[in-house]
Formats: C-alpha cells, structure tokens, sequence
C-alpha cells in the first residue's frame, strides 16, 4: 500500500500546489474583533477558504464559531486522532522579491506569506489524509486536520476549541521541524516588582540577573535535565506596575523542574523589598520518546527521507503547549532556519512532495491506534 500511497501523493501534487495559492492569497493577519469574525475579517476568510477546500475533497467540516474549525475522516464523536495547523500569518512586512500574496513557483520553491508558517503544511496534512480516503484505508478512530486563526498572536482559537470539543488521543501540529519533537521547554515571564529604594533594586537587578549567566545560577534556578539541557534566561524588560517599578525576564526551562518550584526558588534568594510575580507561563510539553507513536512517526520520517533521526526536544512554542497528547512533527528540514516570517518566506516544492508522503505514511502507521 505504502507505493500507491506515494504514487497518490505524487499525482496530487499540482492540485496541493493550487490549493496553496488560493490560501496564501488571503492577508490572513489578526484585524479587528468583531462577534462575527473574533480574530477579524482575514483570518476568519481564511478558515472559510479552508474548509470549503476540505468539502470539495470529500470531507465533512466543522467551523466552531469562526474561530476554529475541521475536517474530518471517519464516523463518530468520541476518541479521533488530531492535526493542528493554523491559517493566520504575521503581518507581511518589507523587502520581498517576490509578492507575498500570489504563491508565486519560481526554480523549484513556491513563495509567499504563510506557505511555511503555516498554512503550506497544515494543507498537506489535509491532502495526505485525502491520499488515505482516495485509497481507500480506514482507520480504528476519526481523524481530524484543525485549522486555527490565532497561532500567532495567543492561542486562543486552541483554548476555544478545547470549550467545544475533547483533545485528541494523540497526533501533532506540522508546525516545527524534523524528525519528532517530543519535548517543548516551558516558558514563563517573571516579574521583579520594587516596594523598596531604588537603590537596592538596581543593585540587585544588576547581581543577580545582569551578571548573572544566563542559566539562571545566581537566583538559584540553574536546573537542567538531559531532556532540555539547562535553564535559559532571556527578554530582559524594565517598565512601570502601579507606580512601582519592575524588571521582567523570560525563563526558558526544562522539564527538572515544575514552575511552581523556580518560583519559590527565586523568591528565596530575593530581598522582601522585592515582589516575584509569574506574570504567564506555559508548562513543558513531554512525550515519551520511547512510545509506539514516537517510533512510528520516527519509522515514517525515516522511509520517505532514508535517514534516521532520533526525536529531539525544541526551545520553540506550538499548539502542543495548548492541546493534550500532542506533538511537533515536521515540516521543516535540518538546517532550514529563520525562514518563516521573513520576506520571501519559502518552501521546496520536493519538501513538501516529502512532507506529504512522511504524513501519510505516519497517518497510515495510526490506522490502528
């Protein structure tokens, strides 16, 4: 099955090409809030466009409230696999060669806002499981490709759609890089607030957190693990809280420790003068790599591409933050970096013939899950 399955994905390249296109071509960037359009006009277009090619695939959909919406294959409201994409996109900005609207195919990469980041892979995702349906396989439970209007600006279509429907049993965004991500740092922003003389402030800001390594060691919080690696403290900010002057950082941290725990770390090496306060924090995502769907989404990468990578773990932030039982899987390849929201954003029409078939390769291995 797995030749025709490439064969299939071979033949619907032209049509995932145009397909592409008509969603690159849509500004899909967050305007105003409106109870019709929550993220704005653009975006919710966008999920309109995607969904209306979803149905002339053959699929059933469902838009939850112009926020979020999917397509799905197979029967059935309970446990499903699931594909976590988005269609919104930063705002264009300048220096372009090539214009940001039209998908413009040019000596073998397509061009434009968003054929990357992210509405390219989560469409090849949605063609890969059209590959699957034209063929023909089953699956044990639904399969789902979610199309989110708000990745770049909060997750909140996430958030909304977790009010609305139960998680997946497992599967991933296609928003990250190769081969399988199973392991995201937490993120956290910390706030220093002064109750005391300004003097002692700067003095501590400075000891503690300007000469400080950025692994965190002098506020006590230099925890690492073999997953992650070592704390990372990054974004220094200063600005003003009710009067009272603040110093914000950004923990990047592994999985050793819970954020509960930093924080009153921190706090035990911190002057009274001075209040700690977690202003937002997203906590580590841990999958077991040595789990049968870590292997299989490993085996697929490695039948398409003929190289074996071993799961790895990422300082980035996806939907997986968001949705249980989910991880990053693809699209981008080793040394394919600081693409996504630059001018001239790209990708190789062969990368994304690849990334259909290491999709549908990995979707058919889940048939049975």
């Amino acid at each position: 099955m797995i030749p025709q399955i490439y064969e299939k994905i071979d033949a619907l390249m032209p049509e995932l090409l145009q397909s592409i296109q008509r969603l690159v071509a849509i500004e899909s960037v967050e305007g105003v809030h409106t109870p019709d359009a929550p993220y704005g006009e653009m975006p919710k277009k966008a999920l309109l466009e995607v969904l209306a090619i979803a149905e002339e695939l053959g699929f059933k959909t469902k838009n939850i409230d112009n926020i979020i919406g999917y397509a799905q294959y197979g029967e059935g409201d309970g446990d499903y696999i699931g594909i976590f994409g988005h269609v919104d996109v930063v705002p264009l900005g300048e220096g372009w060669q090539y214009p940001p609207l039209k998908g413009v195919i040019d000596n073998g990469r397509i061009y434009g806002r968003g054929v990357l980041d992210n509405k390219g892979p989560i469409l090849t995702n949605l063609y890969a499981l059209y590959a699957l349906k034209e063929l023909g396989v089953t699956f044990n439970k639904p399969v789902r490709i979610v199309f989110g209007t708000n990745e770049e600006s909060g997750f909140g279509c996430v958030q909304h759609y977790l009010t609305k429907e139960k998680p997946p049993v497992f599967g991933w965004t296609p928003d990250c890089k190769w081969p399988a991500v199973y392991g995201e740092r937490g993120r956290a922003l910390i706030q220093f607030v002064n109750h005391g003389s300004l003097e002692s402030f700067n003095a501590f800001v400075n000891e503690y957190i300007l000469s400080s390594p950025t692994n965190g060691v002098k506020l006590g919080i230099n925890v690492r693990d073999d997953d992650f690696g070592e704390m990372i403290m990054r974004g220094y900010k200063l600005g003003v809280i009710e009067e009272n002057l603040m110093f914000q950082i950004s923990l990047s941290y592994p999985n050793a420790k819970p954020i509960s725990e930093l924080i009153e770390m921190i706090k035990a090496v911190v002057p009274d003068s001075i209040e700690v306060i977690c202003a937002h924090n997203w906590d580590p995502v841990f999958y077991d790599k040595e789990s049968n769907e870590i292997t299989l989404l490993t085996d697929a990468y490695e039948e398409v591409i003929g190289t074996r990578l071993l799961p790895v773990t990422t300082t980035g932030g996806t939907y997986a933050k968001i949705i249980p039982n989910i991880i990053a899987y693809g699209p981008s390849f080793p040394g394919q970096k600081d693409i996504a929201h630059l001018p001239d954003e790209w990708m190789n029409l062969e990368d994304i013939r690849n990334n259909g078939k290491i999709y549908s390769n990995a979707l058919y291995k889940l048939r049975n899950l």
